[in-house]
């Protein structure tokens, strides 16, 4: 009798011991999970540098409501972008300046047209330091002697200095000036030579000239000078986080995105 009292006290630890560890085994798993499903995803979003105040500030916004998701920017002109893009640059989303920086990237199959909207407009403007508002009057002053330097993004890859080159073609002083023109990477470097006095002139975005209070608007180009200007934003077709890419490309999309995107003086086209 004593016997199998003992034998069964000896089933029942083992049973115990036996739900115990599965218990446990279970939990660490459901743990396990948890913190992988928490896991950082690291999102990559190659912009146009005019759009770096506004992507900013949405970014800020964003990680905050979305804890496990982290945003790198890599601005510069959306040309120089696009070519990284082709050339295999690991990029989630594209945020271009211009569609004709955009759109080769849909027509080889890098975005999908589905995946892609023209999110924004903007206006193209001349900027003067200053202490020079007096003597630069608009874009017809950028011919007179006095004025010896503008800057100008370079219009093969930077979509404002396309705008602005197309703007000064039409205004029939593109000849004229040309020999002025101080090039330079992205529209970003355009504004910063303008705040250092470094030239006497620059043409911008309008939502570049607004975040600077070290310049002045003089001119702003009428729309038809120039091709529309448009904002597309698309989804890397081969991007590793495709359900966080489209989670954040909805985001742009939003009222609380548009209202930080018009903040900063850009156009929303719905």
């Amino acid at each position: 009798m004593k016997h199998s009292i003992r034998m069964i006290m000896i089933m029942f630890l083992c049973a115990s011991i036996f739900f115990i560890f599965g218990c446990t085994n279970e939990g660490e798993k459901q743990e396990s999970k948890k913190t992988e499903d928490k896991q950082t995803v690291q999102l990559t979003i190659s912009a146009a540098a005019s759009l770096q105040d506004a992507l900013t500030e949405i970014q800020k916004k964003y990680e905050k409501e979305h804890e496990n998701i982290k945003i790198t920017f890599n601005f510069g002109s959306s040309g120089a972008l696009q070519q990284q893009i082709e050339q295999g640059a690991p990029v989630d989303l594209f945020f271009s300046a211009a569609e004709n920086k955009f759109r080769p990237l849909v027509d080889k199959g890098l975005i999908n047209k589905e995946e892609s909207k023209n999110l924004l407009g903007n206006e193209i403007v001349l900027i003067v330091p200053k202490d020079k508002a007096d003597t630069v009057k608009g874009f017809q002053s950028l011919a007179d002697s006095g004025i010896k330097q503008f800057a100008l993004g370079n219009p093969e890859t930077t979509p404002a200095g396309q705008y602005g080159q197309q703007t000064l073609t039409k205004l029939n002083l593109w000849p004229k000036v040309k020999e002025k023109v101080v090039y330079t990477k992205d529209v970003r470097q355009v504004l910063s030579y303008v705040e250092a006095n470094t030239v006497d002139a620059g043409i911008v975005f309008k939502t570049d000239a607004q975040i600077s209070d070290k310049i002045k608007i003089v001119d702003i180009a009428d729309a038809n000078m120039h091709d529309p200007i448009i904002y597309p934003v698309g989804i890397i077709k081969d991007t590793k986080h495709k359900k966080e890419a489209a989670d954040f490309y909805q985001y742009l999309q939003t009222e609380d995105s548009f209202q930080i995107f018009e903040k900063f003086g850009f156009k929303i086209l719905k």
